[in-house]
């Protein structure tokens, strides 16, 4: 079964980290980009990061840059959000999404939300004042 799984969520304070991790069953990222989008109670999701399996591109939503790191491990299975210097407005629960843009289009396929693959499970980021 294809699946994506989401975790690494809990309870910080503010200015700690988390790493969150989202792990493919069933496949590998090796054609995909992954992005972590993120949905707090009351609001719209919102796209937070974004990886290239192909070329290890990046994108970043200018809320978490210079905060967040994503990154993608040699075995193309996972892919990390490493987030830093966590804030109460980072409160939300965090999904993982795979899809396949066309070259040179990620960020755009990305920040429009098309044509997900797969989504994983949310996984719960609460930061406490």
């Amino acid at each position: 079964e294809v699946q994506l799984q989401a975790c690494g969520g809990g309870l910080v304070q503010a200015g700690g980290s988390l790493t969150l991790s989202c792990a493919a069953s069933g496949f590998t990222f090796g054609r995909y980009a992954i992005g972590w989008f993120r949905q707090a109670p009351g609001k719209e999701r919102e796209g937070v990061a974004c990886v290239s399996s192909r070329d290890g591109s990046t994108y970043y939503a200018d809320s978490v840059k210079g905060r967040f790191t994503i990154s993608i491990d040699s075995t193309k299975t996972t892919v990390y959000l490493q987030m830093n210097t966590l804030k109460p407005e980072d409160t939300a629960v965090y999904y993982c999404a795979a899809f396949r843009p066309p070259a040179l289009m990620m960020v755009e396929f990305f920040i429009g939300v098309y044509n997900m693959d797969y989504w994983g499970k949310g996984t719960l980021v609460t930061v406490s004042s």
